[in-house]
């Protein structure tokens, strides 16, 4: 077993779903899961952390798969917008998406000892409420909160 977020999960299920549902959801849309962007979510789903683009491109490079910086910019480009990864703005880094082909409003807890980081649910609509108090139409969200995660929290 292996850390996802801060619990433990079945890490090879998990990724498999998560490639099962991408490749599903690539045919759907009718767009195309090329090997490097498959490969850069397997990456990131294999690691369950936030990673930088150059660690990624690191990898990549170490495979033959590309070494100039557009080819992990754009394999993360397409993959976040295609809902498999998110981009942690605080680290600049990008995540695989635990709730990938669910439309949802994730929320990132960041321990700012270890640098893990977990994705959750946004529950209550608190921000629907105050988007409809003034008539705006939200289209997208980023929550990040910055505290400290189960184990840390131990070792302290």
């Amino acid at each position: 077993m292996h850390d996802i977020g801060f619990e433990n999960h079945d890490h090879d299920a998990c990724v498999a779903e998560a490639l099962r549902t991408a490749e599903t959801c690539c045919t759907d849309r009718k767009v195309q899961l090329t090997p490097v962007r498959r490969r850069v979510l397997e990456i990131l789903l294999q690691e369950h952390r936030a990673m930088g683009a150059y660690d990624i491109l690191g990898q990549l490079a170490d495979e033959g798969l590309g070494s100039q910086p557009p080819v992990a910019y754009r394999a993360l480009d397409f993959l976040e917008t295609q809902g498999f990864v998110h981009k942690i703005e605080r680290l600049n880094a990008w995540l695989a998406c635990t709730h990938a082909g669910d439309a949802h409003s994730p929320v990132f807890l960041i321990c700012r000892k270890c640098g893990s980081v977990a994705e959750s649910r946004m529950s209550g609509h608190g921000l629907l409420d105050a988007a409809r108090a003034v008539d705006f139409q939200i289209e997208t969200t980023v929550v990040e909160a910055e505290g400290l995660c189960p184990a840390c929290q131990k070792a302290a």
